[in-house]
């Protein structure tokens, strides 16, 4: 190939890459209204810095062209799925805190992808390796489909799961030190701030977010109820709900705040003992299944030729 019209291609792309850079990833300048949600969603969920007109220059190559384009594409995906579970499909990612600063398109996008790549896969698998029957080829990239389809939602359920018990275990040391800080003089917002610059776990990210809307411009009975919403546990529930009523009817914070601590401790502390009940009823089918066969194999089996070499002869 002349040397020209290779660089001619090369040129070529780099413009287009600029372009597309620049396509994707200007930003007008918002609107208060919606300073939030870009910052929430768009922003500090996909893990990227906040981003004005001027400071589209300071990204990096990946975070100008790749990840737009990539958030593009699967956006563009998502919109090919009927809208009837989109926004149970947003709550469960809200939950979830938005793994990988995925929206309802980008993971609607990435089982569409899944799904035909691993269907593929099994295509393969039963047609090349296995040399399968054209029928039992078609049920098993049918199968392999399925799992590609179906995996991002298992994955997501494991995801809330796991978040919810990072924040049952974080909640009452968390509820300790706001009530200290409380107790100490310090309002409500700068206890939930100084929590979210001691740890950095699920619940201290749900501080500061709610921080975060407070700042933004929600009341702070808009910004605990969102939050209890999308944690979706009852402690946490009833702790926003009593901060909310303590603020509506003008009643001592510290006072509300020492009462739940005590209720979640006596909660956590009751939990404890009724997992230590189950420890009994848990350790019973390793120790039958496990434990026991080979304590017999050791103490009996040295005895078996003698009983046998008994029994024959």
């Amino acid at each position: 190939m002349p040397y020209d019209i290779l660089i001619g291609l090369i040129v070529g792309l780099s413009v287009i890459s600029f372009l597309l850079g620049r396509h994707f990833m200007a930003v007008p300048v918002a609107q208060t209204d919606d300073q939030l949600t870009r910052y929430l969603i768009d922003g500090a969920a996909a893990g990227l810095p906040p981003v004005v007109a001027n400071e589209v220059t300071r990204l990096n190559f990946v975070q100008r062209v790749i990840t737009p384009m990539t958030h593009g594409l699967l956006s563009w995906l998502g919109g090919l799925a009927p809208q009837h579970n989109v926004d149970a499909l947003d709550k469960r990612l809200e939950t979830a805190g938005r793994p990988s600063g995925l929206n309802v398109l980008n993971f609607l996008g990435v089982k569409f992808i899944l799904a035909p790549l691993l269907a593929l896969g099994g295509f393969m698998f039963g047609r090349g390796l296995l040399h399968q029957p054209f029928i039992l080829g078609l049920l098993t990239t049918a199968a392999f489909g399925a799992i590609g389809f179906f995996l991002p939602d298992v994955m997501l359920e494991v995801q809330i799961a796991g978040r919810k018990r990072a924040i049952i275990r974080a909640l009452p040391d968390a509820l300790d030190m706001i009530v200290v800080c409380v107790e100490a003089g310090q309002g409500l917002d700068q206890a939930l701030k100084r929590v979210g610059a001691r740890w950095r776990n699920p619940l201290t990210e749900e501080f500061n977010r709610i921080l975060a809307e407070i700042t933004l411009g929600r009341t702070r009975r808009e910004a605990l109820t969102a939050a209890s919403e999308r944690i979706q546990l009852a402690d946490v529930s009833s702790l926003f709900s009593a901060i909310m009523q303590a603020d509506q009817l003008g009643i001592s914070i510290r006072q509300v705040l020492q009462a739940q601590a005590a209720q979640l401790r006596t909660v956590r502390r009751q939990h404890a003992e009724g997992l230590a009940r189950e420890a009994a009823i848990k350790l019973l089918f390793p120790l039958v299944f496990l434990i026991f066969p080979s304590m017999f194999a050791v103490l009996l089996g040295p005895a078996i030729p003698m009983l046998l070499r008994t029994l024959i002869y």
